[in-house]
């Protein structure tokens, strides 16, 4: 444990903070970290009565300070809170948490990378959160936390003495992003790849590619685009970077004009081997997370690595440590008595294009004897009018593939198990609490096992359920 994890810094002190949200603090207080949620509340944080259209964090308070918060950002005095208890009252919390999401920026003179992306954001920020902390003060989003409360959260969280600092950015609808690069002001900022994802909110992958340009709105003038080269709509976004005032756009991929360019990999089973080139040098390295997918991103991680002047090479090295994150492709070895089997936990969401990453990775997994590779899928959601054929067109990756069984949940996934040939193994039920049993019955040694579809189609039970009641690892 550092000296830091003892005696926390302090991040807000009472004044600051009135002033920075133009509110008043009632009585003196220092914040170490700053909340909006008491289930993940630290001794020592602000907690900012969020009010929500199904909750109000003003009836939290009295716990939240109950629990060890420093003091409580409040827009009126909530019931069972004392006349001498330490608040920030001001005139709305969400107001209030951007003002202190803008200040805490404001104040940083950290190195700021931004990262958004139809897929592969979140292990591209948790990979380059990683490997930049081994090079300085680092801090980055956590979680998911990448929307309009989540980014100015981060903001708000933002130690003084960062070097670096990585924030992810969501959207599903257009004008969302543009507000949130205004508020992260990024030096860089990466989109890993533009693919049909959120469709029900958009026309077009194009409109999706406009709604993505949006990173730029508060690039830093001078500053810099990370881009996937071997994306179609990599000239309109280039160009919308350059426009946005970006002094340089660096393409990563297999395009012979990347700039990081990919030049020869080797898939395995428990990663892959990358060869690249940058600038006239050559990058040899490993990783330990399996699929083509990550192999065209760690382009992209080193990439931004070396915009904000990392040691691009000491990155490199150490890339071979990173896991993913939760949901996003972590392998477990279960226990089922008479042996194990494979778990690949790709639970946390799902697009067609991180499907088809997913079932490749499933295709380079070797069972063990008598074993097979099962997919356990359930519903893409958010794409609109074309989902049913988004949803069908899936039989082909699973064919290519070489899946042995298909176990498919979820009304969009109907069309799937339609899809598949006749002589194809599969299995249809409506909800996932149906499909469990299923899978459990069916499981033997040897099997591989790939878990995925979108946060809302509950995927993550499954996979809660075979790691907590099988000796998972």
């Amino acid at each position: 444990m550092t000296a830091q994890q003892i005696f926390p810094q302090i991040l807000w002190r009472a004044a600051d903070a009135a002033q920075a949200t133009m509110g008043k603090a009632l009585v003196d207080w220092n914040a170490t970290g700053v909340s909006i949620d008491t289930r993940t509340l630290a001794p020592g944080d602000l907690f900012i009565a969020i009010k929500g259209p199904n909750f109000d964090g003003h009836n939290y308070v009295a716990a939240a300070l109950a629990e060890g918060a420093a003091a409580s950002m409040v827009a009126c005095r909530p019931d069972g809170v004392g006349e001498d208890a330490p608040l920030l009252q001001v005139a709305d919390t969400f107001a209030g948490l951007n003002f202190l999401g803008e200040a805490g920026r404001e104040r940083s003179s950290a190195k700021i990378i931004a990262v958004t992306g139809s897929v592969g954001k979140t292990g591209v920020k948790e990979a380059l959160g990683q490997l930049l902390s081994r090079q300085g003060e680092t801090s980055f989003t956590q979680g998911s936390l990448n929307n309009h409360f989540g980014v100015p959260l981060s903001l708000a969280r933002l130690p003084l003495e960062a070097d670096y600092a990585v924030f992810e950015l969501g959207m599903n609808h257009a004008g969302e992003l543009m507000e949130l690069s205004y508020l992260v002001r990024p030096l860089v900022s990466v989109i890993t790849t533009v693919e049909p994802a959120h469709m029900e909110f958009f026309d077009s992958v194009a409109d999706i590619a406009k709604a993505k340009a949006e990173i730029f709105a508060g690039l830093q003038p001078g500053g810099m685009a990370i881009l996937n080269r071997d994306n179609p709509h990599f000239k309109f976004l280039a160009d919308a970077a350059y426009v946005a005032g970006a002094n340089q756009v660096i393409g990563f991929g297999e395009h012979d004009d990347a700039d990081f360019r990919l030049a020869k990999y080797e898939l395995a089973e428990a990663g892959s081997r990358v060869e690249a080139s940058f600038d006239g040098h050559s990058l040899s390295y490993r990783l330990s997370l399996p699929g083509r997918h990550w192999v065209q991103n760690s382009l992209a991680i080193l990439a931004a690595v070396h915009s904000v002047g990392g040691d691009l090479f000491t990155a490199a090295e150490a890339i071979s440590e990173i896991a993913p994150p939760k949901g996003r492709g972590g392998r477990h070895k279960i226990d089922l008595g008479e042996g194990v089997f494979d778990l690949i936990d790709d639970s946390y969401n799902a697009s067609p294009v991180s499907i088809a990453a997913a079932l490749e990775v499933l295709a380079g997994s070797r069972p063990g004897p008598s074993g097979r590779r099962i997919a356990v899928l359930g519903d893409m959601l958010e794409l609109g009018e074309n989902s049913k054929n988004l949803h069908r067109g899936l039989a082909q990756n699973i064919e290519a593939c070489g899946v042995d069984l298909v176990f498919t949940t979820g009304d969009m996934m109907r069309h799937l198990h339609d899809a598949l040939p006749k002589e194809a193994t599969s299995a249809w039920v409506p909800s996932t609490e149906e499909i469990l049993p299923m899978v459990i019955q069916e499981l033997r040694a040897g099997d591989v096992v790939l878990v995925k579809g979108s946060a809302g189609s509950k995927m993550g039970q499954i996979v809660s359920h075979l790691l907590n009641s099988k000796g998972g690892g």
